[in-house]
């Protein structure tokens, strides 16, 4: 679930769950600046503007050719840089069938890096031709990951997603390593009450806020988890944990940045924006079924029973479920989740090559 932080011009990378249901979206603050007409010139002032153009014009070349007779030819740097392309991580266990992905492309391209002064690891601003979407042969390690049992308490929720955030820091830490971007753990956060400020804005704790991720940060508001209704099925849980979890490996390959810029330039509501945010949202599904796939039989605590659990709930899910368009249907939600659950391979989670009438 993501949306922009409030503001009047949205930053690049912010996000947070859609609006609940029945309440009216976020709105912008204030109006983007009008510029008024160009004033109309008389012919003599235009005249008399070009002569001094053209005077500027010769005096520059001037000042041109006594720099060069000085020996200087040194041009500035124009705040461009080449950076090597990331390497591709050795090919990852275990293979599968193919995905609801296709080779079509209709988000092929965006800004290659994130503007940075730092010369570390780089965010990269692609969409379905990013790097980690490429090789059909790269997924999740199989590992093994322990989690506490699962109790529907306050402080037993809180041991097992933070358990569940190391498992997942293992396992996309290293994978986005090997890419050389810039991984970093999301800072977890438990709130108890009501509502909870973000630099998101503040959120309001309801049936659709169960976890949600904002600007590196992950929140798992246990009032939200409805386990009244889902009782002790921890892999529903870890599913969904695993999918707010998705959206910080959007977040830190440049996935996020880049979907959101499209969302920005066509419109949030708009038809365009709508697809952009169902295939991010529908990207993250599948990140999600991926982890559970690398680690379900593995001798840890993720069992086939939680496994089998979470693919069952996710027809459960989605825009028929919610009244939105911002998701997808839940016949895709769970289809994108499978996919990534039974072949753990991250190029079958590309859904920004994926044609329409996948992500719809």
């Amino acid at each position: 679930m993501t949306q922009p932080p409030h503001g009047q011009w949205p930053p690049r990378g912010a996000v947070q769950p859609p609006p609940v249901h029945g309440q009216p979206p976020a709105q912008w603050h204030g109006a983007p600046h009008q510029f008024p007409p160009p004033p109309r010139r008389s012919v003599g002032a235009i005249v008399g503007i070009c002569l001094g153009a053209v005077a500027v014009l010769v005096l520059g070349l001037v000042a041109i050719v006594s720099l060069n007779r000085d020996g200087n030819d040194h041009v500035a740097n124009a705040g461009y840089s080449t950076l090597p392309n990331p390497t591709s991580p050795a090919e990852l266990p275990p293979s599968g069938s193919a995905s609801p992905s296709s080779s079509t492309n209709p988000f092929p391209t965006s800004p290659t890096k994130a503007p940075s002064s730092s010369s570390g690891p780089q965010k990269i601003l692609k969409l379905g031709d990013h790097p980690i979407l490429q090789d059909p042969n790269a997924g999740l390690q199989n590992r093994v990951c322990a989690l506490p049992q699962w109790q529907s308490s306050q402080q037993a929720a809180e041991a097992f997603f933070t358990a569940a955030g190391k498992c997942l820091d293992n396992a996309w830490g290293p994978f986005l390593d090997a890419y050389k971007l810039p991984f970093t753990p999301p800072a977890l956060h438990f709130p108890t009450g009501a509502s909870f400020e973000t630099e998101c804005g503040t959120i309001q704790v309801g049936i659709a806020t169960a976890a949600y991720y904002c600007e590196n940060n992950l929140y798992v508001p246990f009032r939200g988890l409805q386990t009244d209704q889902y009782g002790n099925n921890p892999g529903v849980y870890l599913a969904l944990f695993a999918h707010e979890y998705g959206h910080h490996v959007q977040e830190v390959a440049g996935l996020m940045d880049a979907a959101w810029q499209k969302i920005y330039d066509a419109g949030q509501n708009s038809p365009a924006g709508l697809e952009m945010s169902r295939r991010k949202e529908l990207q993250a599904q599948c990140f999600s079924g991926m982890f559970l796939g690398a680690h379900v039989d593995q001798g840890g605590t993720v069992s086939r029973d939680m496994y089998n659990k979470a693919w069952n709930d996710q027809e459960t899910r989605g825009d028929n479920t919610s009244r939105s368009q911002d998701h997808g249907t839940n016949a895709h939600y769970a289809s994108w989740w499978r996919a990534g659950a039974s072949n753990n391979r991250i190029a079958d989670c590309n859904t920004f090559s994926a044609p329409a009438s996948a992500v719809s």
